[in-house]
């Protein structure tokens, strides 16, 4: 029981990688704050998640013994953000760790110069703007305590670059320059903030993961049997599982990692270090 009297705030959580997260901190003893979009965008080529997998979220953490309150909005508006803090203080009376989370994978699929302004805007207004809005909402309750753990869910591409993924590939750079930068920030005050970079995770169906699936689909990967394409790619033979993602927000949640600020934490089976 890792996070035994803790509060954890977790942006998209309906689904995937934030499920995976919001349970296993739940089962570490965690109470949660989960917010989602719970809804779709129209600049976003495919579902991103719903009310009922947010409720489905929910259920799976309650059953964990957590408790769990659930916020819809959408992390491009600071009001949201705020209250999403603001709620969470109101509720448990403390924030001590924000997983951020959310993000988008597409509109993707071209050159530089064929992406569209509003393409561009919307990839980093919600995978980076998003995540330093959360940031700036939750650390004034963190720096009132002078304790705090941020977990930024970055990824691969926040390492390398990818053919017709600019608008991710910039963000998810950016997301980890804003990790390092935050975590000297905070340092005096014993708030470590953090990155995980997830490699090619499978979408799970228990967790109604589909992100690895829009990849695909965004680089004209056959469909019928996109896992093997994108395994053929990873040195230990295998695609990443969302709870070995979790597993290392975990660690960087808690304690355990208490001498752990400005980290990059790579979960990728080895794809980076070729």
């Amino acid at each position: 029981m890792r996070l035994s009297g803790k509060t954890v705030v977790i942006t998209g959580a309906a689904r995937g990688i934030g499920r995976a997260c919001a349970v296993r901190l739940a089962e570490e003893g965690a109470d949660l704050m989960l917010f989602d979009i719970a809804g779709d965008l129209s600049e976003v080529p495919y579902p991103l998640g719903s009310a009922d997998q947010l409720a489905e979220t929910a259920l799976l953490c309650r059953k964990a013994g957590a408790a769990v309150c659930t916020v819809q909005g959408d992390v491009r508006d600071p009001a949201a953000a705020a209250a999403v803090a603001d709620d969470a203080l109101e509720r448990f009376g403390r924030i001590d760790v924000l997983v951020n989370n959310a993000g988008i994978a597409a509109p993707s699929g071209k050159a530089v110069h064929e992406i569209e302004e509003a393409e561009w805007s919307v990839m980093l207004d919600v995978d980076l703007f998003g995540a330093w809005r959360m940031m700036k909402a939750v650390l004034p309750a963190m720096v009132a305590r002078r304790a705090g753990s941020i977990v930024n869910v970055a990824s691969t591409a926040g390492l390398v670059g990818y053919r017709h993924f600019a608008g991710y590939v910039a963000a998810k750079h950016a997301v980890i320059g804003l990790t390092k930068a935050a975590a000297l920030d905070y340092a005096p005050l014993k708030i470590r903030v953090n990155a995980v970079c997830p490699g090619s995770v499978r979408d799970d169906p228990v967790l109604d993961g589909r992100m690895l699936l829009e990849i695909a689909r965004s680089l004209d990967v056959p469909l019928d049997n996109h896992e093997a394409t994108f395994i053929r790619q990873q040195p230990m033979n295998a695609l990443i599982e969302a709870a070995d993602v979790a597993a290392a927000v975990l660690w960087l949640a808690s304690d355990d990692a208490r001498q752990v600020t400005g980290a990059v934490h790579v979960v990728d089976g080895g794809f980076s270090a070729r």
